[in-house]
């Protein structure tokens, strides 16, 4: 399916969007781990994501990525498919999805091992 403009929901034009708002977006676990899931998987729906909280939080999440310029969501049918903004982002924001993508995840203090 072609994604249209009729198929889009609404987003922000990067232009307006600050990257305090895209950082305060990612500060969130959940949210920073749906746009590493997002980064593997190219793109998915809000069931399609594993992360550790209900499908309406997911739902809640991938609306506030929408509205902070990083996730585009469109339909397909009756599912709502979220995907990043790589290009528009890369442009916007040269090297910071690039850097977020590739991080590696710090160890919490369980997994770390006896000190």
């Amino acid at each position: 399916m072609r994604v249209t403009e009729e198929t889009r929901l609404p987003q922000p034009d990067l232009a307006t969007v600050e990257v305090g708002t895209v950082l305060q977006a990612l500060a969130d676990p959940v949210r920073l781990q749906i746009v590493r899931l997002l980064g593997a998987l190219g793109e998915a729906p809000c069931g399609g994501l594993d992360v550790p909280v209900k499908r309406s939080t997911v739902s809640h999440h991938l609306r506030t990525l929408r509205e902070s310029g990083l996730v585009e969501t469109h339909l397909r049918g009756n599912t709502r498919v979220s995907r990043i903004r790589h290009d528009e982002l890369d442009q916007r924001f040269p090297g910071l999805l690039a850097a977020v993508l590739d991080a590696v995840p710090a160890v919490s203090r369980d997994e770390s091992g006896p000190r």
